[in-house]
């Protein structure tokens, strides 16, 4: 009898994470590869290509708008129900984009794609950090990210090829069959979660997190572009802090509140979402600066640029099986600082590229990046997580998600906005090489902000998780 309830019967968190990780696999897959696709969807669907970054801003919007909700609605119907229903939401909103024939088409595809992924990958690293201890979490977070990794490095490449040989279109068909292979090893091999009661859900909230967040961005997005009035941008903006300022408010009041801003006296939840976000909101302007530095600004063609922009990528995989051992023996405080720095230079050296660069040096610099900010990323998701209890987990994966998913969108706008400011300030009417230095070297600055944060970290800050500590100690 004993045998039959021994811990040992729970499923390998190690599976779970691999499995779990294809929603995660299709998900930077999809952003990677319509990334390099978007200067042929710019030119077919008539727009300029910097423009048409609302189609990346529209996704990653709509994906922090609607992940406040997700911790509610998982633990309410069952977080593997949940899971499942999200794929298969995303593997339809991708059809929808590739049939888009207009703009505004296009944003109510993506719009609905992210809500999607809101509800996917939060819920995906709730059903994994709700089967590891605390000493597996750093293992648990490794093999959730490596396959995840895939799509990045994959994205690049593919997404360049089948726009040269098949069209823009393809990039978003080829999320239908890797969604319905995650879905039958969803169903087959992932244990379900038992829906609970976790309350009604913080309606009023989630309504006010959500206008803030859209009008904020939409206003960011516009602002100055001539693409809406410029009143309207800018009362998008006023009205988006306005209702930022309520719904903070609010959830501070709230005893069930949408986001749980109690979360962040935890110190190591603190530094690991709101610091690590700046350091994510620069890092996110590379990604979509790249391939487009290299169509727009030196000529390439899709293919090319994508064999190119996947380096950073190829950087963050070789990096993931050793942030492990390093964290353990450095401790994340030292990590965070050191790489901050690094990263930020990655980035900023990506301002001296010129056409006469050759494309190898080009790609092994970006590699070089990568592996800064492959070793970043997993040790802020892992720290947010160190200190936090298992009662508490759905509100900080949803708090965690929200923020982790506006930064890339802030990261996008801060790119578009540098070089639409830079082309202004220059007299060009396409972005030039200089235009893209710029948007780089902002992008590197905003990265190295995020220093003076790290520096208020304790030495063994989540030192449980990595194990530094025992390192640290004296040998008995």
């Amino acid at each position: 009898m004993s045998e039959t309830s021994a811990p040992p019967a729970k499923p390998d968190p190690r599976l779970t994470a691999a499995i779990v990780a294809s929603a995660l696999f299709m998900q930077n897959l999809d952003s990677a590869a319509v990334t390099t696709a978007l200067p042929s969807m710019a030119a077919d669907l008539g727009v300029e290509p910097a423009r048409l970054g609302v189609a990346i801003t529209a996704y990653l919007v709509s994906l922090t708008v609607f992940i406040p909700v997700s911790g509610w609605v998982a633990d309410r119907f069952g977080a593997k129900r949940v899971f499942m229903a999200a794929i298969a939401i995303f593997t339809l909103a991708s059809i929808l984009c590739g049939r888009a024939t207009g703009v505004p088409e296009m944003i109510a595809a993506r719009v609905f794609q992210g809500f999607g992924g809101a509800m996917m990958v939060p819920v995906a690293r709730l059903l994994l950090l709700r089967q590891v201890r605390k000493e597996e979490m750093l293992s648990a977070m490794t093999w959730l990210t490596m396959p995840a990794m895939i799509g990045p490095i994959s994205g690049p490449p593919l997404g360049g090829f089948l726009t040269d040989a098949f069209g823009w279109q393809s990039v978003f068909l080829i999320n239908v069959p890797i969604g319905l292979l995650g879905l039958a090893l969803v169903a087959w091999k992932i244990e379900d979660i038992p829906p609970g009661d976790p309350g009604p859900p913080d309606v009023m909230g989630l309504v006010l997190i959500g206008l803030a967040l859209a009008l904020f961005m939409f206003g960011l997005e516009t602002i100055g572009r001539g693409v809406v009035p410029a009143g309207i941008a800018g009362a998008a903006l006023v009205l988006g802090l306005m209702f930022g300022w309520a719904a903070i408010r609010h959830c501070l009041r709230a005893k069930r509140p949408a986001l749980d801003l109690s979360l962040l006296r935890i110190t190591t939840f603190n530094q690991g979402t709101l610091a690590g976000s700046l350091f994510r909101i620069g890092a996110g302007a590379t990604p979509f600066l790249v391939p487009m530095l290299l169509q727009v600004g030196f000529g390439k063609t899709a293919s090319a640029a994508g064999l190119v922009s996947f380096a950073t990528a190829l950087g963050a995989l070789v990096m993931k099986p050793l942030a492990r051992p390093i964290l353990r023996r450095f401790g994340f405080r030292t990590v965070l600082l050191g790489t901050s720095v690094l990263a930020a230079a990655g980035v900023a050296v990506a301002a001296l590229f010129t056409p006469s660069w050759p494309l190898a040096a080009i790609f092994l610099l970006l590699a070089a990046g990568g592996l800064f900010r492959s070793l970043q990323f997993t040790a802020l998701n892992t720290l947010s997580f160190a200190d936090i209890p298992a009662t508490r987990l759905s509100a900080a994966t949803s708090f965690s998600g929200t923020v982790q998913q506006l930064a890339p969108a802030l990261g996008v706008v801060l790119a578009t906005t540098s070089l639409e400011v830079s082309k202004s300030l220059s007299g060009h009417h396409v972005a030039e090489v200089p235009d893209f230095a710029v948007a780089f070297i902002v992008a590197a600055l905003v990265v190295l902000a995020s220093c003076p944060f790290f520096l208020r970290l304790a030495p063994d800050a989540g030192a449980e998780v990595s194990g530094h500590r025992r390192i640290a100690a004296p040998a008995e």
